[in-house]
Parts: structure tokens; C-alpha cells; sequence
């Protein structure tokens, strides 16, 4: 089964299409198999109290100001929709609360998203498992005993699902990657388990394709230098494709794990073994 690779551009879009638009061009580009975005109900994720809270951005001095700029209208989602048929990739979105779910169901994406950070949202979960749809899990932030009332939700419902093995710092260190977590989610939950990476670079996520995962998602941006918290544990264009090339030659070069000799070793064991007696046998 390939590694099914999501480009997410979440709020680095910073509020404009035009920047988004680029950011899915990267991802068709580098063969990514979806991207994936975030949206909020600015007035449920927050409180009065911390939107009228003081905040410098390029949308005005207020945390709402920020907040609100990063939010796509309906008629920019409906775009969005539109480019992604165009361009031939999948996208879906991880909501941060009700109202922000049953908006995204007005474009019957594939896939739904639940958020590291919304895995404990019990009644979430039941408004996304209620669809149907394959389901991404992430489980940052999370133990297993939280991890495990998600999946139950997720059975109850007969929904499918795969749980993402991710630590929720940004960007992420490299040893705190904790990458034979994946085994663990994989072993107590009996399922496909997949990585979402917030680190510097591609050598931990390439690490994590060594390790049997079904899904890979990363962060992208046009440049980390951008504006936005999440620009740093990014990753632009060009190491996109470097990833996704990476990701594919480690799928080939995993192999059956049969150790035996390959055809293209008997012309060279008949040489470097001349001096010595031997059967240069495939059997």
C-alpha cells in the first residue's frame, strides 16, 4: 500500500487565495496525493475576552483581527474547491468545532481531519464519525487512554479511520520525534497508523516511511520566513519534492524482507567468487 503523502497548508495561506493557489500548485507538483486545510468558528474556538486581547499582525492589533485574516469566506472555499477538481488532488479540512464541520460538508470532501488538539472533543468526533468518511486522527497531546475513547467513537460509528503518530511542538525537535511510537499505535490499536511531522527538514519523516506507515503529512509553505506560527515546522516547495522522492525510493527499496539471492548478484558473486568453490544458485 503507498504512503498516501497530504501537503497541509492549514492558515499558511495567511488569507489569500492567490498564495493558497500556489501552495496547491506545489503539492500537485511534488505528486502529493491531497491537501488539507484548517477552519474555525473564530467566536466558538475563542473567547470574547481572548479575541478582544491585544495582538500586532498585518490584519490590525487585535487577536480577532489576526484570527479573522486567516479565515477563508464560503465563496473562497468554494474556489479552493474548485482549483483542487481542476488540478486533480483531493482536499479536505481538520475543523476546530461544530458549526465549522457541517460547513465543510457542503463540498463532499473524501477525508475528514481531527486535530491533535480536538481528539478529546467527544462531540466532534461524533459529528465527523456520523459522515462516514475515512478518517486522519492525529494524536498529539494525547496518552492512550485518550487516544483509545477516539478510536471507540470512531467503531461505534463503523466509520474508517487511521490514527497519525505526531508531537505537538512547532517546529518539533528531532528527538522528540519518538518514532517507535508508531509501532505502539500500531500493536495496541490493530490499525493503520500514520505520521504527521512538525519538524525541521525530511530525515525524521523519512524515518517514519521506513516504519510502516499508511499516511504522511507535513506542512508547506512558500517560505519559512513568512508570517505565521506554523511557517517554521514547514517545509517549502523544492524540500516538498525532495520528501515525496525520498518517501517513494524508501517504498521501493523496502522489499519482501526474503533474503535470497537476486538475479543481478549471480554475474557478480560468479566473479568476486571465482577462487572459491560455490553454487551460484537462485534456490
Amino acid at each position: 500500500m503507498e504512503i498516501f503523502i497530504v501537503a497541509e497548508i492549514g492558515i499558511n495561506h495567511n488569507g489569500q487565495i492567490d498564495i493558497c493557489k500556489k501552495l496547491i500548485d506545489a503539492a500537485c507538483e511534488a505528486k502529493c496525493n491531497a491537501v488539507k486545510f484548517q477552519k474555525r468558528d473564530i467566536n466558538l474556538v475563542y473567547s470574547k475576552e481572548f479575541l478582544d486581547s491585544a495582538r500586532e499582525s498585518p490584519w490590525g492589533n487585535t487577536q480577532r483581527a489576526q484570527k479573522e485574516g486567516l479565515e477563508f469566506s464560503e465563496d473562497q472555499y468554494d474556489e479552493i474547491d474548485s482549483y483542487c477538481k481542476k488540478k486533480g488532488i483531493e482536499w479536505y479540512a481538520s475543523a476546530w468545532d461544530i458549526n465549522s464541520q457541517l460547513f465543510l460538508r457542503k463540498y463532499s470532501c473524501k477525508y475528514n481531519k481531527v486535530a491533535s488538539c480536538m481528539i478529546v472533543y467527544d462531540e466532534l468526533l461524533e459529528s465527523i464519525a456520523e459522515e462516514k468518511k475515512h478518517t486522519f486522527i492525529s494524536t498529539g497531546m494525547s496518552n492512550i487512554e485518550q487516544i483509545s475513547c477516539a478510536v471507540n467513537i470512531f467503531k461505534r460509528n463503523n466509520c474508517s479511520f487511521e490514527l497519525m503518530h505526531a508531537v505537538s511542538t512547532y517546529p518539533m525537535k528531532d528527538e522528540d520525534a519518538n518514532l517507535k511510537a508508531i509501532k505502539t499505535l500500531q500493536d495496541t490499536f490493530n490499525c493503520n497508523v500514520g505520521y504527521s511531522g512538525h519538524e525541521v527538514g525530511i530525515a525524521v519523516s523519512c524515518g517514519a516511511a521506513a516504519l510502516g506507515i499508511s499516511s504522511l503529512e507535513r506542512h508547506i509553505t512558500l517560505d519559512r520566513a513568512m508570517y505565521g506560527s506554523d511557517q517554521a515546522a514547514s517545509i517549502e516547495p523544492q524540500g516538498l519534492r525532495h520528501l515525496v522522492d525520498s518517501v517513494r525510493k524508501i517504498e521501493m527499496a523496502m522489499g519482501d524482507g526474503r533474503k535470497e539471492i537476486i538475479p543481478a548478484e549471480i554475474s557478480v558473486a560468479e566473479k568476486l567468487r571465482a577462487h572459491i568453490p560455490f553454487e551460484a544458485s537462485l534456490k
